[in-house]
């Protein structure tokens, strides 16, 4: 198993919005690899450093064990935020190739890159929405 190192954050709308509420809850789900910062109102960041076989099992089990904790919370950031088609790859297990045959199959539905050239750019964050 390899280690992965990412950040999620969350917003806590329709739960309660004092962070540190839900600390005991995350950590009692699985989210005890995570440094978890409390410091805005409403919102929460936890950053992991987490063992998995793949960058996708390790943020898809990350993501399971925060909902298991904060149903209510809603994913409004995942870093490292700024990849390219080798870096989806890497997260998703696959290959280049495989994701750049899965968008060319969804132009209209596949996020667009935030810089276009030689080599484009995505946010994490749209690309796993």
């Amino acid at each position: 198993m390899k280690e992965y190192e990412f950040t999620l954050k969350f917003s806590l709308q329709g739960t309660s919005l004092n962070p540190n509420d839900h600390l005991e809850k995350l950590y009692n789900s699985g989210c005890d690899d995570a440094l978890i910062g409390t410091g805005k109102t409403g919102s929460i960041a936890l950053d992991f450093i987490r063992e998995a076989d793949s960058a996708y099992d390790a943020i898809n089990s990350a993501l399971q064990n925060i909902k298991t904790a904060i149903p209510e919370a809603k994913l409004i950031e995942a870093t490292p935020d700024i990849v390219g088609l080798t870096d989806v790859a890497e997260i998703l297990g696959c290959s280049r190739q495989n994701i750049r045959q899965i968008m060319n199959r969804n132009v209209g539905s596949f996020p667009y890159p935030i810089h276009e050239g030689k080599s484009s750019i995505w946010h994490l964050f749209t690309v796993l929405n």
